[in-house]
């Protein structure tokens, strides 16, 4: 069971019952690299890149891409700081493909998807880069698409820490809320009348 917030970590994982595993980034830059290279890293990747490959940074405009070795964005070498669009691939050393999303026009946060088979370390299918929220449902423009939800459950950041809320009720670690929000502890469990998910600590 979680310890009810207030909890404002840096990353975390997130497991969803029948929809997979994420891992959530809450910084405004992150460093991406191999796991095994000594150096700090946000997102680890299993793959032969750099110990510190690549940062990407937020601000209130969006994203950019700052190479720290060798980075391709669309098939042309990243020199420097670079813009990040809708739905650009980036290529790190040889193998690594990603795509990088914005699916929701109104947030700013960022989905990166993996198009070659490497995967981060421990094993997720998606690195989520949250701005003030995240947004869980069956539309297509949500941050983590779950076809099966009638009601989209919507994860943020409170002034004190990470609430989730949904029309009608959620329960947090066995606390029922019913239309409001609830906060989100370091081994949360939540669930909706069709979602379960858990939340661990990284």
């Amino acid at each position: 069971m979680g310890q009810l917030g207030p909890w404002q970590p840096n990353r975390f994982l997130l497991w969803i019952d029948g929809g997979g595993g994420y891992l959530i980034c809450l910084k405004e830059m992150v460093v991406l690299g191999h796991p095994n290279g000594g150096a700090e890293v946000d997102v680890p990747i299993l793959a032969a890149i750099a110990s510190q490959h690549v940062r990407i940074w937020r601000d209130h405009e969006g994203y950019l891409i700052e190479p720290l070795e060798p980075v391709w964005v669309d098939g042309r070498r990243v020199a420097g700081l670079t813009w990040l669009r809708e739905g650009q691939q980036i290529r790190l050393a040889t193998t690594v493909q990603i795509r990088f999303r914005l699916p929701h026009p109104y947030s700013l946060t960022a989905r990166l998807e993996f198009l070659s088979t490497h995967r981060t370390e421990p094993r997720t299918d998606a690195v989520l880069l949250m701005g003030q929220s995240c947004l869980l449902g069956a539309q297509p423009n949500c941050h983590i698409v779950c076809p099966w939800l009638t009601n989209s459950v919507v994860l943020f950041r409170g002034p004190d820490g990470l609430y989730g809320r949904t029309e009608g009720w959620l329960e947090l670690d066995g606390q029922r809320w019913e239309n409001q929000a609830g906060p989100i502890g370091s081994r949360s469990s939540l669930r909706t009348e069709r979602l379960w998910l858990a939340v661990e600590p990284f």
